[in-house]
């Protein structure tokens, strides 16, 4: 079939000179730049003993040690009480105050989170602030930007020249009970991390090695590693519902890993919020702690952002997905960008291939004779024809595909035929 050659050489033709707009959107993940660790000036001894000493006494201990099912229950409910700590104590208590607890809940947590021998919790807290007040800049202590290795154990292991941005820890250096923590924390750190996972089995029921190996070193290690998660994998595995500005990021995985802290792109939009996971049915046993201690007084004034709100985060992204999507996607012409063509010029090109006049715009449908339904002699006998009344339903409705494909035949516009935004 013949093409049109007045029309299509001030136009963009259906499929022969279309242009391919498709955009790669890689997730934020993948667009970070390539991991850049700070200038090394030494190492921090101490780190390097404790996560190195300690894994490896576990893995002995898992290779030369009788289990006994009593001490690996312990070891399973002393990691849950480190855990809660780390998650219900030192994070979403004392980090983000979203909530306040009764001194004896004050005092169960942070001894629960001393177990877990990840410094005290005013030192804890406050680098934690500064990660939230400074995500992904040099002032966040564990930036995702310089590599998921930094983020999970480097800036733990080496000095560098790095300093944590500054926040404001008065309410941290007010607090009686933490700042008794820090400064007996190394004594504390020895017995609730140490010793006392390692007297319980012991005297309980004789099993002093398995309670040092499994209740001391492989739970600390368990309860390090998943604790690290949410500073590095956190940032790099899953989805952004709420915002894709930063690198934080949501998925399950990470929270069956963190005792519920995985949803972190959730916490990172919202960190008053006393829960990770903002739907009942999602994984955060910690937010089902924090609720249960609510519902028996240990807890109150739990702080929840308004469901409104976050619903709102979420259709935002939404429709920042569907213009990724739309932008990928091949449109019409835009109307001004179409010539303007008498009724004449129009005739006279109707007589060399077949063009359709539907809603003020012509079409060339020569591409498409031979894909029609209704075959080809149906469009080409009403070449130069105005097709409107029949293609809307006069003699067969067509469908929403059928219009998109239609529009994508777009060779002109009909001089007063349709309004223009400009010529």
């Amino acid at each position: 079939m013949k093409r049109c050659k007045h029309l299509h050489r001030r136009s963009a033709p259906y499929c022969l000179q279309g242009t391919d707009r498709r955009r790669h959107y890689s997730n934020m993940a993948a667009q970070l730049p390539p991991s850049s660790l700070p200038f090394v000036q030494g190492v921090r001894w101490f780190n390097v003993a404790v996560l190195t000493i300690t894994p490896s006494v576990a893995v002995w201990g898992l290779m030369h040690v009788p289990f006994q099912a009593r001490t690996l229950l312990f070891a399973a409910a002393y990691y849950i009480y480190s855990m809660l700590g780390i998650t219900a104590g030192y994070h979403r208590l004392w980090s983000h105050r979203s909530y306040t607890a009764s001194f004896p809940l004050q005092c169960f947590l942070l001894f629960g989170g001393t177990s877990a021998v990840q410094g005290s919790c005013f030192w804890w807290a406050r680098t934690h602030r500064s990660h939230h007040r400074h995500t992904d800049t040099d002032f966040d202590p564990y930036n995702a930007k310089r590599g998921s290795f930094w983020t999970h154990v480097g800036w733990m292991l080496f000095k560098t020249n790095l300093r944590s941005g500054s926040v404001d820890a008065s309410d941290l250096r007010n607090d009686t009970l933490l700042q008794w923590q820090h400064t007996w924390y190394m004594f504390l750190a020895a017995f609730f991390g140490y010793l006392l996972p390692t007297l319980v089995p012991g005297i309980g029921w004789g099993d002093w090695l398995g309670g040092f190996c499994f209740s001391g070193m492989l739970r600390l290690t368990i309860a390090h590693h998943s604790t690290f998660c949410i500073n590095s994998i956190a940032h790099y595995l899953g989805s952004t519902p709420y915002d894709d500005a930063l690198t934080p990021r949501d998925h399950f995985l990470s929270a069956i890993l963190t005792m519920g802290e995985g949803y972190h792109n959730f916490h990172h939009q919202f960190p008053m919020d006393y829960r990770n996971a903002f739907r009942w049915y999602q994984y955060d046993p910690t937010k089902w702690f924090i609720a249960l201690c609510n519902f028996i007084d240990l807890a109150a004034n739990l702080r929840v952002f308004p469901s409104n709100e976050i619903d709102k985060g979420v259709l935002t992204m939404k429709l920042k997905d569907l213009k990724r999507e739309q932008d990928r996607l091949k449109w019409p012409v835009t109307t001004e960008k179409l010539p303007v063509v008498t009724w004449e010029t129009f005739q006279k090109e109707a007589e060399t291939c077949p063009l359709l006049l539907i809603s003020g715009f012509i079409h060339d449908v020569s591409l498409f004779v031979d894909q029609h339904p209704g075959g080809r002699g149906t469009l080409e006998k009403n070449s130069g024809k105005d097709m409107t009344a029949a293609f809307f339903g006069g003699v067969y409705s067509h469908s929403h595909a059928a219009h998109n494909l239609l529009s994508m035949m777009r060779v002109g516009v009909l001089d007063g035929g349709v309004e223009l935004k400009s010529l």
